[in-house]
């Protein structure tokens, strides 16, 4: 059986030349956000953004919800994939970052579709929940601060609807998960988050080890 195929820079640049099709907006916010420090590391790939957005479309998803906006690219990917009367509400704990994607997201025509929200991330989440959004969205997408990631996913599961998707971000961390040497608070959030999705009997999980790891969450409809 064929193991992981190991990509190289140059097998990187064949995946974008057969289906990367990023436009010029798209292109622009990821080349401004590759400037700033830690751009590179904190930006989502750019078939990752792709990515999500298909899965936005195969789901018929009108309503999504984003933990770590940053620059806006992954928000902008999602949103662009949303029917013209769907919503997206992304947070981050800071505008400064997001405030750079907002120009992105104005010419490609979907600002009006993004409810952007400052501040942490659970306490966004819990606003939500006290508001009746419970089983309110049909993608929830965790790319926040890693040692969250548990109070981060027990929420989700109960905004996302039945037969939705919670998809998060970097689940094998760099390979840091592996290692039981390594237990800074970021790893161990990342560590206990895949095993409470792994315990979840009420979802189907897959985690898939592409980028930094991607964990795809469907919440049971029976």
């Amino acid at each position: 059986m064929a193991e992981q195929v190991d990509v190289s820079v140059a097998l990187a640049e064949y995946v974008r030349e057969m289906s990367l099709r990023e436009d010029e907006v798209l292109r622009e916010l990821r080349e401004e956000t590759a400037e700033l420090p830690g751009g590179r590391s904190l930006q989502v790939m750019p078939e990752e953004g792709q990515f999500l957005g298909l899965l936005v479309s195969l789901l018929g998803a009108r309503s999504v919800l984003e933990l770590g906006t940053y620059t806006g690219y992954s928000t902008l990917c999602l949103a662009r994939a949303l029917p013209s009367d769907g919503r997206l509400v992304t947070c981050d704990i800071t505008a400064r970052w997001a405030d750079i994607g907002v120009p992105f997201w104005r010419r490609a025509g979907v600002a009006d579709l993004i409810d952007l929200r400052v501040g942490p991330a659970e306490s966004t989440m819990d606003e939500l929940l006290a508001a009746g959004e419970a089983d309110g969205f049909d993608l929830v997408f965790v790319d926040a601060d890693k040692a969250g990631y548990p109070a981060y996913y027990e929420r989700a599961v109960r905004l996302v609807r039945p037969g939705g998707l919670v998809v998060l971000d970097n689940t094998l961390f760099f390979g840091r998960v592996a290692d039981p040497s390594v237990t800074d608070p970021d790893t161990e959030g990342v560590r206990k988050a895949n095993a409470l999705i792994r315990d979840d009997q009420s979802v189907d999980i897959v985690l898939l080890p592409v980028a930094d790891g991607l964990t795809l969450v469907r919440r049971k409809t029976g």
